[in-house]
């Protein structure tokens, strides 16, 4: 992956089900009456707990960590498993300073019990954006490993609109595939992914190295915004009817264009000036340069973006 200038991350899950230790003590939550949701032979002890056992347990669990540091230094540790105990019980504080200690650039998953780097909501996309840096974590099926009956795959147009609205809300979005255990896969997936790559490698600067697009309202599709602040990116999923509008925008505008394509012509209707309320941009996408996943719009701007917000009401 190196030798490709690729990051490395490795996927650790906390809990071990199949280790004699693991299932040795219960969680605060089931104490101290033991609840039916709690009676998982492989995490839960079916006797007396014995936290000597778990205390051989960390110690494993900490040795497999610190193997994998000091072996491969990953720039990502992806863990899971962490939900059948406390953070307490993990000592997940202890374990974060362990890991900074042998690999202080690495990177930490939310599954840490309060202790990761970033969010990770998994198979969901959040109404609103979590705070601080955040990864959408979803199947390109509905398993996380392959099965061979799961035959509900996403199609392209779908991975590309989670995508793009992972993008427009300023979050990454990590897309699992299930391989056969000689590493192929199905042929469904592979035709996702290349249909994927295709649109990425189209729109790549749009994507990479944005910023978090219009907030809602002012534009009904998803967006991003160049760092430099006066480049909007519009991502349309649908062949529109009619003229495409764009709402709030103070700036001039230089230029509109199909990303990648020809230029988009457009008019400005409306405003209120005495308000500094712009009018609406009517952008005329042309039929011919719409993309069958998701057609993205480069609008051009005069300085920053600056956005209009609701005038205040004043009191009758």
């Amino acid at each position: 992956m190196r030798r490709a200038g690729l990051k490395v991350g490795l996927y650790f899950s906390h809990l071990d089900w199949s280790h004699p230790d693991y299932a040795s003590i219960l969680p605060p939550s089931a104490k101290p009456v033991r609840q039916p949701e709690h009676s998982n032979r492989w995490g839960y002890p079916q006797g007396a707990e014995d936290p000597a056992a778990w205390e051989r347990f960390l110690k494993f669990h900490r040795g497999q960590l610190q193997e994998l540091s000091s072996r491969f230094h990953p720039d990502l540790f992806w863990f899971d498993g962490d939900w059948e105990r406390s953070a307490e019980q993990w000592r997940f504080k202890e374990l974060r300073a362990l890991l900074k200690g042998w690999d202080p650039k690495g990177i930490l998953n939310s599954r840490m019990g309060g202790y990761g780097d970033y969010e990770t909501p998994e198979q969901y996309i959040p109404l609103t954006p979590p705070d601080g840096p955040w990864e959408f974590c979803v199947t390109i099926n509905d398993s996380w490993g392959y099965q061979k009956k799961d035959h509900n795959f996403k199609s392209v147009r779908q991975v590309v609109r989670l995508l793009a609205e992972c993008a427009n809300m300023g979050g990454n979005m990590l897309l699992d595939v299930g391989p056969h255990s000689d590493g192929s896969l199905q042929p469904e997936q592979v035709a996702v992914l290349k249909g994927l790559g295709r649109w990425t490698q189209k729109n790549t600067e749009a994507l990479y190295g944005t910023d978090t697009g219009l907030p809602a309202g002012y534009f009904f599709g998803t967006s991003t915004l160049s760092r430099s602040r006066d480049t909007l990116y519009l991502f349309f999923f649908d062949k529109p009817m009619g003229p495409i509008a764009l709402k709030g925008v103070r700036n001039q505008i230089r230029r509109i264009s199909v990303l990648g394509g020809p230029e988009v012509s457009f008019t400005t209707n409306g405003g209120a000036p005495w308000l500094n309320m712009p009018g609406i941009v009517w952008m005329q996408l042309p039929e011919s340069a719409i993309d069958p996943d998701a057609t993205v719009i480069k609008v051009e701007l005069e300085g920053p973006l600056d956005l209009a917000t609701a005038p205040k009401k004043t009191a009758p």
